[in-house]
């Protein structure tokens, strides 16, 4: 990973909107703690109407996707705007427009496989207050944000011991949250790249992909983005870690106040 020191979007001397002058973006966007804000229980992180309203005019004159760890139908449902096009579990499932349509092909073999881990992670979940399991069609969340702190250790230890004894599956992190996910070479990044060039813009000089993230798993695109040359990078809170980014926002707020720019 890089050692970028990402610039605010709207800081002085920022040469965000010099880059996307002539150019058409093509917005990819993770969903908690860019759409909306990071919460205590996953279930609560609802987009506003505000935000819903925007991304729909967004979505008449540019290219938008949201890129997320949950599952596809979840974030279909809440965001409920047809004009989009939704990855989820870091890009295993994807559907979009006029029949965009991909899902691993491995899924007849992953969801048993899943099932069996959950319940292993159902066990201790219900070992220690304040942890929620989010099981997505291919990943399983833990979330200890509500955890006593005292427990985190003995929490995380007990996921590495289920991901130990689950050989093909590999661990994500994110704020407050591991994942088991499957260990393929597939993700975010992939996912993005893939839509490029489902829809003719991979090579397309007029078009500048702009993937806006806050987590561990948005490194992935903004990696994608960087080595491939054709797109930028937004990390949203930036915590002073190494990252892909070239440029940050504060907070959603920002976000939204980025979205008004194009409309």
């Amino acid at each position: 990973m890089t050692d970028n020191n990402p610039m605010p979007v709207f800081g002085e001397n920022s040469e965000f909107f010099n880059e996307l002058e002539d150019k058409k973006p093509a917005f990819f966007l993770d969903y908690d703690g860019t759409l909306t804000p990071i919460v205590s229980k996953p279930e609560q992180a609802r987009i506003s109407q505000e935000m819903k309203d925007i991304l729909a005019r967004l979505a008449e004159k540019y290219t938008v996707a949201i890129i997320t760890g949950r599952d596809m139908d979840d974030v279909k449902q809440m965001v409920g705007l047809k004009n989009l096009i939704y990855a989820g579990s870091h890009g295993f499932r994807i559907s979009g427009p006029d029949g965009l349509y991909r899902e691993h092909e491995k899924t007849s073999v992953l969801l048993p496989e899943l099932s069996i881990i959950e319940k292993e992670l159902l066990d201790i979940q219900k070992k220690y207050k304040g942890v929620q399991v989010d099981r997505k069609r291919y990943a399983i969340g833990l979330h200890y944000r509500n955890a006593k702190e005292e427990d985190i250790d003995n929490i995380l230890a007990e996921f590495d011991e289920v991901l130990e004894n689950n050989p093909g599956y590999k661990k994500g992190t994110g704020k407050k949250i591991v994942e088991i996910k499957p260990d393929l070479d597939w993700h975010k990044g992939k996912a993005v790249l893939w839509i490029l060039e489902e829809l003719g813009l991979a090579d397309d000089t007029s078009v500048i992909p702009v993937y806006i993230g806050d987590d561990d798993t948005d490194e992935d695109a903004f990696e994608a983005l960087e080595e491939s040359g054709i797109g930028i990078g937004i990390m949203v809170e930036h915590n002073g870690k190494p990252t892909y980014a070239s440029y940050t926002l504060k907070n959603v707020d920002e976000v939204a106040k980025l979205f008004q720019k194009f409309l």
